[in-house]
């Protein structure tokens, strides 16, 4: 489990059954994940690091108002912003291996994973929207 840092527990963990039980004869269904390495680099290309820190910068975090329409403002930005085009190819990529693995056509799931949900001072542990 040495990836937790870079794919989050879950994962992680989907990696080591998938490599420790189909040895076992049991079937665990593939997948990949983005690293989140990937997502840093993705923020610093696009400038949206710089652009979420200025926006974070002056919150007061007792404003709960204002911290939900930060939030919204930096979830945007991340929907509207295009992924570099190594990492969409990448994704691509994957996903276009696991479909032929399979045959074809497949339906897959997305699941967050962060790399510290699994703390015990983490409260966010498969939250997402």
């Amino acid at each position: 489990m040495g990836d937790v840092g870079d794919v989050g527990g879950k994962n992680a963990s989907l990696g080591e059954m998938i490599k420790n039980l189909s040895a076992a004869g049991i079937t665990v269904p593939n997948g990949f994940a983005t690293t989140a390495d990937a997502f840093r680099t993705f923020l610093h290309q696009s400038g949206l690091d710089t652009r979420i820190q200025d926006a974070l910068a002056p919150l007061d975090v007792g404003d709960t108002q204002q911290l939900a329409r930060t939030g919204e403002q930096i979830r945007q930005w991340i929907i509207e912003t295009p992924l570099p085009n190594a990492l969409e190819q990448a994704i691509s990529d994957a996903y276009a291996y696991m479909t032929a693995n399979a045959g074809g056509a497949i339906s897959v799931a997305v699941r967050s994973s962060a790399t510290a949900e699994d703390l015990p001072e983490a409260s966010f542990a498969g939250q997402q929207e």
